[in-house]
């Protein structure tokens, strides 16, 4: 029942509710068999249950932007290995916010991550920060590939270009969020960046546990199910 308040585990924190939580949600589906079918029902969802986006393969953006007007459009770019030059990358922006979208998650090149080209990954996302202008550009590490330091310089270089979030995952790699890495970022990052979860997030007891770490977004799309059926 949409309203319920749901406890933390240590009893001692105020509790939190469904529409907070779902307000913090990027409603997501970008599995590459996604039908428009699959897409409706996301949206009518997103719609019915207030998240704070959904979160969408390019392809379908201009589409919902004609079915469902004001919906906040959230797509992908470079996705979800990243390794795309920064020129295409630059033209999935241009066309994703032309076609209706807000926001934008961008895959940095973990190649140039690995291989400790910092400065590159720097100006590929400044360079789709100011394509961007005042939408919000969503920057995806894939923490699951990156040592403890490469962590550390990639929250330098997210802050450093000017992006508004800096995100642990695609849910496409090896791993999802974790704990450990969102605490991490939240010692790295600098004040005006904020912080998305996403990749493998199942239950309500985990979308809560992310928020309380200091997520301002969770990428899911199981938070609208468990929600509906609490």
């Amino acid at each position: 029942m949409m309203g319920q308040a749901f406890a933390v585990c240590s009893g001692q924190e105020e509790k939190m509710t469904t529409e907070e939580m779902l307000g913090r949600v990027d409603h997501t589906l970008l599995k590459p068999y996604a039908t428009w079918e699959e897409i409706r029902r996301l949206c009518q969802e997103a719609l019915e249950y207030h998240t704070a986006s959904v979160c969408v393969p390019p392809s379908y953006v201009k589409r919902i932007h004609e079915t469902y007007g004001g919906l906040n459009i959230c797509t992908v770019v470079g996705f979800p290995l990243g390794y795309s030059t920064t020129g295409a990358k630059l033209a999935e922006v241009e066309q994703a916010l032309a076609e209706g979208c807000n926001e934008i998650d961008m895959v940095v090149n973990i190649g140039d991550v690995k291989n400790g080209d910092f400065d590159k990954v720097e100006r590929e996302i400044r360079t789709l920060k100011e394509a961007c202008g005042g939408h919000i550009l969503k920057v995806i590490i894939e923490t699951c590939y990156l040592t403890l330091e490469e962590k550390i310089a990639m929250c330098r270089a997210v802050t450093n270009a000017g992006a508004d979030y800096i995100k642990t995952s695609t849910g496409f790699g090896t791993a999802g969020a974790a704990r450990e890495d969102v605490e991490l970022f939240r010692k790295h990052i600098g004040p005006e960046v904020k912080i998305k979860a996403a990749g493998g997030i199942s239950a309500l007891e985990d979308l809560e546990m992310f928020i309380r770490l200091g997520c301002d977004r969770v990428g899911t799309s199981r938070a609208v199910g468990l929600c509906a059926k609490s």
